[in-house]
């Protein structure tokens, strides 16, 4: 909870610096790379720092977080904290960085605004800071006590056992320990992160969702490679080594199992909506359920390109056939009688014209337009909005577009 001398000056500078955060996260990730160069080249996604949806969700973030610190003093937005827990975590992040980001942030904030920060406004913002990276900071913990490891102690070696193209641009790659040992758990639906050395010298990661159930001896990783089907964006920088490079036999490095968003046991209505390469949470909860013998009512939607695009289609409509319960909704752009499926129909998702319990809970995954539109359809449709969750490849923009 925020102090009581501090609230108010963070309620009255709230609208200034918000005004001025796509400015102040410019300079803030400017400084802190000149002074540790090695974070952009091993750490931080380079392409989003080039894009801008970095600065983006940095900001959309730290309004998010003050905001409900000053509006909702007796509530902790842990939804904003949670997915951001996760994801430092699948990278390793430590204690000791927030002390770094902290000293950059701030001096962002007081490079920008000038003489509007007085010390008081400077205390009052290292005060919202500091609450917001405590909490992390102990959630962080927390996940790196339930892993079994020191804090940050994620990366491990693992061996590409199998590769398989699935579809036009996506293939998945079956990961065994090298030491033949069985892999470490996880829950339906979450993700862990891969790191490739690039031919420049630098290192890159990147999270890529596990694509089976928890309940193998390996782990699998389905990536899509990125790429503007104009050219007038660069290609993924780790998604091209992927596709490229990596055989079966090499090495990889990649993080122990992270991600907030995964399908809990129970037996209520589930819709799984994804769309292009969210389908592989989808792939996970649904050979989950598969393997527990759920009896569920789950409704099961996907919107892609084409049959042609569709990475897993046989596996997925094989998968959602053993679910007694289970529906399938198809939606392609282009060729849906390609599929040669009664599922299947051409032009975009349409949520509205299904039949779905209001007690419901939805997992949604994909582009943030079809994302934003399926939850507004589901709403709509009277499911609770505590019970709608998503993941987002790549920086969470959600909260500020």
């Amino acid at each position: 909870m925020l102090s009581a001398q501090s609230a108010p000056i963070i309620r009255a500078t709230l609208p200034a610096v918000g005004a001025h955060l796509a400015a102040i996260t410019e300079l803030f990730y400017r400084r802190m790379f000149e002074e540790r160069p090695e974070l952009l080249r091993s750490l931080f996604n380079r392409a989003n720092q080039v894009n801008g949806a970095q600065r983006e969700a940095l900001a959309g973030a730290v309004a998010a977080f003050a905001t409900v610190l000053v509006e909702r003093p007796d509530e902790r937005p842990d939804a904003i904290l949670n997915r951001i827990a996760h994801k430092h975590a699948s990278l390793g992040i430590t204690s000791d960085q927030y002390t770094l980001v902290g000293r950059h942030l701030l001096g962002a904030v007081a490079e920008v605004l000038g003489d509007a920060v007085t010390p008081e406004v400077g205390a009052a913002w290292d005060e919202v800071y500091w609450l917001m990276a405590n909490a992390l900071i102990a959630m962080e913990a927390r996940l790196y006590a339930d892993a079994q490891v020191n804090n940050g102690d994620v990366w491990r070696e693992m061996e590409i056992a199998e590769r398989t193209e699935e579809s036009a641009d996506a293939a998945s790659f079956v990961l065994r320990r090298p030491d033949g040992l069985p892999t470490r758990p996880f829950l339906p639906g979450q993700y862990v992160s891969v790191q490739v050395g690039l031919p420049d010298g630098t290192r890159q990661i990147r999270q890529y969702s596990l694509s089976t159930a928890p309940d193998r001896e390996t782990w699998r990783i389905t990536v899509k490679r990125e790429r503007s089907a104009d050219g007038s964006a660069p290609e993924g920088e780790v998604s091209t080594w992927l596709h490229t490079r990596a055989r079966v036999g090499d090495a990889l490095r990649v993080s122990l199992p992270f991600g907030d968003l995964f399908l809990p046991d129970g037996d209520g209505p589930v819709v799984l909506a994804s769309a292009g390469i969210g389908i592989t949470p989808m792939l996970s909860m649904l050979d989950h359920m598969v393997h527990a013998s759920s009896s569920r009512r789950v409704t099961v939607v996907h919107a892609d390109r084409s049959p042609a695009h569709h990475a897993h289609l046989a596996e997925y409509c094989e998968l959602t056939s053993r679910i007694t319960g289970a529906s399938l909704h198809l939606w392609y752009e282009n060729g849906a009688g390609e599929a040669a499926l009664p599922q299947a129909r051409d032009g975009r998702a349409d949520i509205a014209s299904l039949t779905l319990s209001q007690e419901a809970t939805a997992y949604l995954c994909g582009p943030l337009p079809f994302m934003r539109a399926v939850r507004g359809d589901l709403l709509h449709k009277g499911l609770h909005p505590a019970n709608i969750h998503y993941e987002v490849f790549g920086p969470d923009l959600w909260r500020s577009r």
